[in-house]
């Protein structure tokens, strides 16, 4: 691994470091609750020379909770380092090509997936969180990138790769490592274990010390690392101020809510998860460079809310339920389960902001659709999209029995149809599902496939024979940059429309990620909200039709204030020219202001 110290026949003595007393006394208490029996004082001091071991000091100030980190500009694409190959550039160059040519003042972010080695899980399986994957590039590469676009990277937190360095150091009984990983008993009581997968939980081991068991949330690959011991949090304090060094702006909490476990629990969303989730927030609030915290966590929507803590967690969270609300809202043609989701979610408190998504390189979580759909809905979205040739992957329940955990599928083939079957209209529907996910309050995030409008990759599942591999294809650059440059090609469009749109959204105040936000109620066909920017100056109407018939609604519906022009951005129609009806082509979608 690389290492983050100077060469020691050069290093020099750093001034000592100045802790603000708001800082040391926060920390101080996080760390005497989630390690009790340890010397606060020592593991304050561990904690503040592990996360500034160099020259640079705390802010004097921490940041207080305000909405100055984002504004109605920002959105990221995510995509793998490796999304574009031509067997001839390094990776990372072709994605900084793509990002400089087709990107450059339509999104402000990159979230480049996992670009460390890895053993498996196409990243999640960790092997150096120090080096840069030598078949994507190197530091310098990350770093070109992070000059130009808003950074946002894994911390792969949870587990690592069973052939990491730091595993293999545990196996051989060498300290600190040895205390490093998970054990339990394999007659311990892991019934109440919320689990992701369905294979065995706990893998055996032989090491120094004798036969061992440890706790694999993902797979046994992926070993789940023991945060009860402190210098597991000391050592990732340094591998997170060592990415920021590199770029990193937006961190990744990846599988937080996995992160600390007991016997005899549900071992998610612990007490001390929270606590070390707003330690980590308290050391980005000190940060020099503004340091944006992002949990993932793909659990139903009340869990996953709680990360925003009293302001003290999460900057964002995942909107998790929106993709699988969404799907079932286009496939099904109603907006009834949307709206009723929409108007019991809360603003985002000053200071966090919701992360909108429609698709992932994982898929279409379905727990965030519990208790938000019926069983009978969730089964009409499955079977639909598997008819399209979507995948589903499984989670083990406690009582021994599986249950869907998440869909696997491109989501510009989830909807190339409803739940009547295919039809003409995959193209507008898809748009509608992507416009829906940029007018909402929070920052969008587009995945790279979406924005490409790639299919499903059935020849990737074949061959790696993991059903994630179908939303993963890696595209021939020069082939991609044919299609794109073939206005008549599905990914032309679709890449077109959302570029264009994009570039439309960032010119609106109303789509600052905290404007303020309601829901409209307009019948089941469609799907709106108003927006207004944060000096109340203006407003917009967004609205969305999610079937594929014609729908019109009066205009006075929308209450538009008497003496002002109200115009459509999109189709740049004048709507009081209209008369008395706004009309709404199949999945058409108007965002009215004025």
């Amino acid at each position: 691994m690389e290492n983050f110290y100077a060469d020691s026949s050069t290093q020099v003595t750093p001034p000592p470091i100045r802790v603000p007393k708001r800082l040391r006394d926060g920390l101080r208490l996080l760390l005497q609750s989630v390690y009790p029996d340890h010397d606060s004082e020592t593991l304050l001091e561990q904690t503040i020379t592990a996360f500034w071991p160099g020259e640079e000091q705390p802010r004097r100030r921490g940041r207080a909770p305000g909405n100055t980190l984002w504004n109605e500009r920002d959105s990221y694409v995510i995509t793998y380092g490796n999304s574009f190959t031509n067997g001839e550039h390094k990776p990372l160059d072709l994605l900084s090509d793509f990002l400089e040519t087709r990107l450059k003042g339509v999104v402000t972010g990159v979230h480049i997936l996992p670009y460390f080695p890895y053993t498996s899980d196409d990243g999640f399986a960790v092997t150096d969180y120090y080096a840069v994957d030598s078949g994507l590039g190197a530091w310098e590469d990350i770093g070109r990138i992070a000059e130009n676009f808003r950074l946002m990277s894994d911390l792969v937190i949870n587990h690592c790769s069973s052939q990491s360095g730091f595993f293999t150091n545990y196996l051989l009984g060498h300290p600190p490592h040895d205390r490093f990983f998970f054990e339990a008993a394999p007659d311990a009581d892991l019934s109440m274990v919320v689990r992701p997968r369905a294979h065995p939980l706990l893998r055996e081991v032989e090491t120094a010390n004798g036969i061992r068991h440890v706790w694999c949330t993902f797979s046994h690959d992926q070993v789940d690392f023991d945060f009860s011991n402190p210098e597991v949090l000391f050592e990732f304090l340094r591998i997170l101020r060592f990415h920021i060094a590199k770029g990193v702006r937006t961190v990744r909490l990846d599988a937080i809510a996995f992160l600390w476990k007991e016997p005899g629990t549900p071992s998610i969303h612990m007490r001390q998860t929270h606590e070390i989730v707003r330690l980590i927030r308290l050391l980005a609030d000190y940060t020099t460079e503004p340091v944006v915290l992002l949990t993932e966590t793909n659990v139903p929507n009340t869990e996953n809310l709680s990360y925003f803590g009293n302001r003290n967690e999460a900057h964002m969270i995942y909107n998790f339920s929106l993709p699988p609300l969404l799907l079932h809202g286009l496939l099904t043609g109603t907006s009834k389960h949307l709206n009723a989701w929409q108007m019991s979610m809360p603003p985002a408190q000053l200071g966090c902001a919701y992360f909108n998504f429609t698709a992932s390189h994982d898929g279409i979580g379905m727990r965030p659709a519990e208790g938000l759909l019926s069983e009978d809905d969730i089964a009409r979205v499955l079977d639909t999209v598997q008819g399209f040739g979507g995948r589903l992957s499984m989670r083990q329940m406690p009582d021994g029995s599986t249950r869907t955990y998440e869909l696997n599928v491109a989501l510009f083939d989830a909807l190339k149809g409803t739940v009547e079957g295919e039809d003409e209209w995959n193209i507008e529907r898809f748009l509608c599902s992507q416009i829906i996910a940029m007018g909402l309050e929070g920052i969008p995030g587009f995945y790279i496939h979406s924005l490409l409008g790639t299919h499903n990759d059935q020849e990737g599942v074949e061959k790696s024979g993991h059903n994630r591999a179908i939303n993963r294809h890696r595209w021939h650059y020069p082939d991609l940059l044919d299609h794109l440059d073939d206005g008549q090609s599905s990914h032309a469009i679709v890449f077109e429309a959302m570029t264009r749109i994009l570039r439309i959204r960032t010119a609106q105040p109303t789509f600052h990620p905290n404007a303020t936000q309601f829901t409209l109620q307009l019948g089941d066909q469609l799907f709106g909200f108003w927006r207004q920017s944060l000096d109340r100056s203006k407003s917009l109407f967004a609205i969305h039709n999610l079937t594929n018939t014609e729908v019109s609604i009066p205009a006075m519906s929308l209450n538009l204030i008497g003496g002002e022009s109200w115009s459509d951005l999109l189709s740049g129609e004048d709507i009081r020219e209209r008369g008395g009806e706004i009309l709404f082509a199949p999945y058409q979608c108007r965002w009215i202001t004025n």
